[in-house]
């Protein structure tokens, strides 16, 4: 009779049997429990996230501000545009991927059809420029140059251009009416990197997305976010697939404020081409040291309000044109823009561009003779032709002797040889090579002249210069021993391994040669040209030294709020009132009977006072660098030509034709109806309705004469008063074969 149960199990199959029901039990269980935690619990989370998938946004960019002359004439503005754009994905959604459609718009458009499509790709780590680095969603431009006949063939045949649409848009446009170009001061506007938008981050999320345009350099940088607005968004309902399929909602695009700067477009435009004609002529200059013309391979001016530091113009060659940016620069443009061969027109010479700044420097060692007790009013101060210590040789200019003569009377005619002793004298008072307890007084006063710093000009980038005191000749000694040292064993002797030698030996002490060449304008000493114009204006307006501004006033989209941008007074020089006047009446004598005398032959002196000094500055292996700084009761100009000669005969008629358009100078004559700026204080443009800026009916049509006359300022009664003779297209081309180092110094000893 057979043991097994009715049923045909064994308790081996039952015990199975139980651990299989346990097992699915167990499973029903974890998986009921997961759907309550997903779909209960969480459920609230998982649903937004769920509905948020399916809302895709696209960026409806604002539109940029302007930024406006003094007068409201833009320099930088928005332009109506064709815009050709493409859905990638309504290409995508098409069964060959978009390929025929981007091939038929390449032949309406004169492209080709892998130029478009570079553009309709998607920017990532592998895929190098020209992409597409916004939202997916978002309509890529593909050009803004079409023609009204491009718009048309795409528009009257949409069916066979899905995806694609050509409408008026803003685009950036850079220059005035007046043909000025203020490239380097206006800056342009380059798509946002990774490192800004992580940087814009505000409560967790950034604040820039990746299809925006910032402003990259110049104003458009410094002011970027005012300039920039917000952004609208339009939110779309796709489906699993990427496909539109509604529109949820959008928020409306607030444009940018306007940027009203103390530019006058007109005034801009007269010192572009002035520093440009003054270049082409240096060029036309022999130069009895090198026994051939002068290079002028780069150069800035700056015209600026004495009593506000406030900028009227700021020019800077080699130059260029900013809207080249606009769309994005291709490959070859932007390897021309900072190619060694371009010499670099993205450097703006007025705030980068530092160099020994020759005599002009002297008005600071005047100072510092002044608070170490020189006495001002002796005329015992003997110009000699050369001044020895030991066995090296300073010559003066030219080997020039003059006599015993005054302080004052050594800035007129730039005697090196009397400051060269006033340098040499208290070099020995500080104790020499062994200073107890320095005065320093030379050093000091340039400090307190606010150099060896920057500005703060409202502008990027800008460089500090260089005062060579003790601390920066200990510091410049700790960096560069091993490399000295290293030079000093070369069995050469030319002048760089014997320069070697002596500073392997002690670098860090500051000597007597040191010190006079300081005096000068020479050695180590760097200078900006905004740094000039900040001392010269100070001593036009009786010591107060000014940040220089560009921004004037930030005007809101509808005109209801303008945030007025303040002068601000950042110190004082250290001059007393009659160290002043003795510096003035010098510098106006600079004018009459000294060094630019023979460049301001016949300028009524008595109704407008001129202040100047020039300044030639050696450089190693260089031609010299002319510096010209001057100032009015109302301006100071300053101009300065790299490879371009001297002072007065690099940059003198040019200067002189500045002054003539700003007060109507005819001659000898002066006519205000024909000055261009008689008075630099002029209120803000009128604000209109809806913020419009309302700008001056004395705009000139952009066409130009070959060049100024000389001396002539009878172009200056233009119609409606513009005072400014056309100037567009005068510019130049400037030779490529220029590798200047601007923001490097070397001591150079006469």
């Amino acid at each position: 009779m057979s043991n097994i149960p009715e049923t045909g199990r064994t308790t081996r199959v039952k015990i199975r049997l139980v651990i299989l029901q346990i097992l699915v039990v167990s499973l029903l269980l974890t998986l009921g429990g997961r759907l309550w935690f997903l779909q209960i619990r969480d459920g609230q989370q998982y649903t937004a996230e769920a509905n948020s998938n399916n809302i895709q946004q696209v960026v409806v960019p604002a539109v940029r501000g302007s930024i406006l002359d003094s007068r409201g004439v833009p320099l930088a503005d928005n332009e109506t545009k064709l815009v050709v754009t493409v859905s990638r994905t309504s290409m995508l959604s098409q069964e060959d991927g978009g390929v025929s459609v981007l091939t038929r718009l390449a032949g309406v458009l004169g492209m080709t059809y892998q130029q478009i499509a570079d553009k309709v790709r998607l920017c990532d780590a592998k895929t190098p420029p020209p992409c597409w680095n916004g939202s997916p969603y978002q309509p890529i431009p593909i050009t803004d140059t079409a023609t009204t006949q491009q718009a048309l063939q795409i528009m009257e045949r949409r069916e066979d251009f899905p995806g694609v649409a050509a409408q008026p848009t803003a685009v950036r446009h850079y220059g005035s009416p007046s043909g000025a170009s203020a490239a380097q001061v206006l800056g342009y506007t380059a798509p946002v990197t990774d490192q800004e938008i992580q940087s814009s981050m505000k409560d967790g999320q950034p604040t820039l997305t990746r299809s925006d345009q910032v402003g990259a350099s110049g104003l458009e940088h410094t002011y970027d976010s005012q300039l920039r607005g917000t952004d609208g968004i339009t939110r779309y309902t796709v489906d699993n697939r990427g496909r539109v399929i509604g529109e949820a909602n959008d928020t409306p695009a607030k444009a940018g404020s306007t940027l009203i700067t103390s530019i006058d477009s007109r005034v801009q435009a007269l010192t572009e081409q002035q520093l440009n004609l003054a270049m082409v002529d240096a060029r036309k200059t022999y130069d009895p040291v090198t026994h051939k013309n002068f290079k002028a391979d780069s150069g800035a001016a700056i015209v600026m309000n004495v009593h506000t530091g406030q900028i009227i113009a700021m020019a800077s060659e080699p130059t260029y044109n900013p809207n080249e940016w606009v769309g994005g620069i291709s490959e070859k443009d932007y390897k021309a823009l900072t190619g060694a061969a371009s010499d670099y027109p993205l450097l703006n010479r007025a705030i980068q561009g530092q160099s020994a700044p020759g005599s002009t420097f002297k008005v600071v060692s005047t100072s510092a003779a002044a608070q170490a007790g020189y006495d001002l009013g002796a005329s015992d101060y003997p110009c000699t032709s050369s001044f020895n210590i030991g066995s090296q040789v300073f010559h003066n200019d030219e080997n020039e002797s003059y006599g015993n003569i005054s302080i004052g009377r050594a800035l007129e005619v730039s005697c090196d040889t009397v400051f060269y002793g006033l340098a040499y004298q208290q070099w020995l008072k500080d104790g020499g090579n062994h200073p107890k307890d320095p005065k320093d007084w030379f050093y000091k006063t340039a400090h307190e002249f606010q150099l060896g710093q920057t500005t703060g000009v409202d502008l990027p980038g800008e460089v500090p210069g260089r005062i060579p005191d003790r601390k920066w000749k200990q510091d410049f000694y700790d960096a560069m021993k091993t490399t000295w040292c290293k030079e000093a064993k070369s069995a050469k002797h030319d002048y760089v391994t014997d320069i070697a030698r002596e500073d392997c030996a002690d670098g860090y002490v500051m000597r007597a040669g040191d010190s006079v060449n300081y005096a000068i304008g020479q050695g180590d000493t760097l200078v900006t040209p905004i740094q000039e114009a900040k001392v010269y204006s100070a001593l036009a307006n009786g010591g107060t030294l000014y940040q220089p501004t560009i921004g004037k006033a930030v005007v809101s989209p509808d005109g209801k709020k303008v945030s007025v941008i303040k002068p601000k007074a950042v110190g004082r020089l250290p001059d007393s009132k009659a160290t002043l006047k003795y510096i003035n009446q010098a510098l106006e004598g600079v004018i009459t009977e000294g060094t630019a005398a023979w460049k301001f032959g016949g300028w009524p002196q008595d109704k407008i006072p001129l202040h100047a000094k020039t300044g030639t500055a050696e450089v190693y292996g260089k031609q010299s660098t002319s510096w010209f700084s001057t100032y009015s009761k109302d301006y100071a100009i300053v101009m300065t030509i790299s490879q371009g000669g001297t002072g007065s005969g690099g940059s003198g008629e040019a200067v002189r034709h500045l002054y003539e358009a700003l007060y109507g100078v005819h001659g000898s004559t002066i006519d205000k109806s024909k000055a261009l700026l008689p008075n630099p204080e002029a209120p803000l443009p009128r604000i209109g309705a809806g913020g419009v800026v309302q700008q001056s009916s004395d705009v000139l049509p952009a066409t130009a004469p070959a060049r100024l006359p000389a001396a002539d300022a009878t172009f200056l009664n233009t119609p409606g008063g513009s005072g400014l003779p056309p100037v567009a297209g005068t510019l130049a081309a400037l030779p490529p074969d220029r590798n200047e180092k601007l923001l490097l110094g070397r001591r150079y000893q006469t």
